[in-house]
């Protein structure tokens, strides 16, 4: 199954409902968010720096990752940000690959 490395920033109204939930309950809600599309949630850590969360979640496919991110973005509350993860064997299958390129200005 997939995995996608989550980046998150609380903003608004997302910050004061942080504060009054808590860090548990917030992370319980993106377990059972993830749940709904067919994962599971590997980690979530909270952070210093611009992202306040972070983490990593298994997801069946590509269009539930994004029908995630969709609704957790509508919410204005938090902008999260995925990214798709690549094993290193994935890595050394696009490595075999001969794609055709040609940079400008050449």
């Amino acid at each position: 199954m997939p995995k996608y490395l989550f980046e998150a920033t609380y903003v608004g109204q997302g910050i004061k409902g942080l504060m009054r939930e808590g860090g548990t309950a917030r992370r319980d809600a993106v377990t059972e968010a993830v749940k709904s599309v067919g994962g599971t949630l590997e980690s979530f850590y909270y952070a210093f720096g611009y992202y306040d969360v972070l983490g990593v979640f298994d997801i069946p496919d590509d269009a539930s990752a994004a029908a995630l991110s969709l609704l957790i973005n509508s919410s204005g509350n938090v902008n999260v940000r995925l990214k798709p993860l690549l094993t290193v064997e994935d890595l050394d299958e696009a490595a075999k690959k001969t794609p055709s390129y040609r940079a400008p200005g050449q």
